[in-house]
């Protein structure tokens, strides 16, 4: 059986492994990772765990709620020390790229969910 945890590490390094294929080289790895960096990938695994059939748009929403709610705001650039995100806006005005992400994670929690029925 796999974890939250552990799954929600899978997605982070693709998600990592994915930035930097266009570029983002602001990913730390997962055990580098500050702690709601981590908190934010599981509440996004255990959504899917809880509801297969979430799209990623609503994966966003999600996402998009618990940054908002840490007191995150849309910034050009990524800023974590002043909770700054260029994500943080609605899921129709982000570039492909960046909704790229919502697909791959996604797809692997449901390739991953076999591992906890």
């Amino acid at each position: 059986m796999m974890t939250i945890e552990m799954i929600a590490a899978v997605c982070h390094s693709a998600n990592k492994a994915y930035c930097e294929s266009i570029g983002d080289y602001s990913q730390a790895s997962w055990v580098d990772a500050e702690q709601w960096q981590r908190d934010s990938a599981a509440i996004g695994v255990k959504a899917h765990l809880e509801n297969p059939d979430m799209t990623p748009e609503e994966s966003h929403r999600i996402w998009f709620e618990y940054k908002l709610a840490d007191g995150w705001k849309y910034g050009e650039e990524k800023d974590p020390e002043n909770k700054l995100h260029p994500c943080m806006r609605a899921y129709d005005e982000l570039p492909q790229s960046q909704r790229s992400k919502d697909f791959l994670f996604k797809g692997l929690v449901d390739a991953l969910r076999k591992y906890n029925e």
